[in-house]
């Protein structure tokens, strides 16, 4: 049996972190995930999906990301219920993250949280993943002095602004 769920969205909130009677650290946020087509009014609905995790990984996701954070997390999908104080049967699904991947850089996330830009987008960051940046995720400087001049002439892919030539012959595949 198979329970896997991978989703790529924005964070609808700061993720609520709190802490078990026995000290272990949990962290609940939704996820607003964009549906792959439009609606009669020709825009995109979004479907907005509670989320926890756990451990570890909950204070580092809490400590790195915000409300409007693009952010991919894997998991699996669970169902639960409980009685509330007023005597009701409550059901909750919602997805148990093992995994979380940030998928912006950390200088365009502290932007957006500034300019109060939380839109639920499906635009991706202009910054290829991978790509250098001026910020550390983890937080840990630069050896160099001059990060933006030593970044660009270190990095062989950089275009400055020219047209990069390939020919068939030179692609793998």
């Amino acid at each position: 049996m198979i329970n896997r769920a991978v989703l790529v969205g924005r964070l609808t909130r700061d993720t609520e972190l709190r802490y078990t009677t026995s000290g272990t650290a949990v962290g609940t946020f939704s996820l607003a995930v964009n549906r792959q087509f439009t609606n009669q009014a020709g825009e995109r609905e979004a479907d907005f999906i509670n989320c926890v995790i756990w451990r570890k990984s909950a204070e580092n996701f809490s400590n790195f990301t915000h409300k409007g954070s693009l952010v991919g997390i894997e998991g699996r999908i669970q169902t639960r219920n409980y009685e509330n104080q007023q005597g009701q049967r409550v059901y909750v699904t919602e997805v148990v993250v093992e995994n979380f991947s940030l998928l912006e850089p950390r200088s365009q996330n502290q932007n957006s949280a500034q300019t109060g830009n939380s839109s639920f987008d499906n635009h991706a960051s202009n910054t290829p993943q991978g790509a250098s940046t001026n910020d550390n995720p983890f937080g840990s400087p630069s050896s160099t002095g001059n990060k933006d001049s030593s970044a660009a002439a270190n990095d062989p892919f950089a275009s400055n602004g020219q047209s990069i030539d390939i020919s068939d012959d030179d692609l793998p595949f």
